[in-house]
């Protein structure tokens, strides 16, 4: 068999699950089942409106927050670490052994340790004169 590399400028859903499904099954195969779980949790203000929250999944016995965002002007009442904890009650329940995430060196690193969370790699230059940080919080 002969492959070709096909460059795609627009993307879709089926041509990132065709790159994923041999990956997905050599994975399974070595480590087995990720017992993936979505995990979301949102903050809305007075009038219902979503206005942040706390987005991840549970995979392979760790919870990843992929995002946290809590709006400007209520930072600091407290909004990130009940995210955070309420997150980490979901992925207890789930039998996760820990989370992790990653942070922008102008973002939340302080805050994110103040939770318990260690430093475990940093990216140079990501963005160019600044650092990416990748932090863990093992139960």
């Amino acid at each position: 068999m002969t492959l070709t590399i096909v460059p795609i400028e627009t993307p879709s859903e089926a041509d990132r699950e065709a790159i994923l499904a041999p990956l997905r099954a050599y994975n399974i195969r070595h480590a087995g089942y990720p017992r993936i779980k979505p995990v979301a949790l949102v903050l809305t203000d007075d009038a219902g409106r979503k206005v942040g929250g706390l987005w991840g999944r549970c995979s392979y016995d760790w919870l990843f927050v992929e995002l946290l965002s809590v709006p400007e002007g209520q930072r600091g009442g407290n909004y990130g670490s009940a995210l955070m904890g309420q997150a980490e009650g979901i992925a207890r329940d789930h039998g996760c052994v820990g989370m992790w995430l990653d942070t922008f060196e102008f973002q939340a690193r302080g805050f994110y340790e103040k939770l318990g969370f260690e430093l475990f790699g940093t990216m140079e230059d990501y963005p160019v004169g600044s650092r990416r940080f990748f932090l863990r919080k093992r139960f």
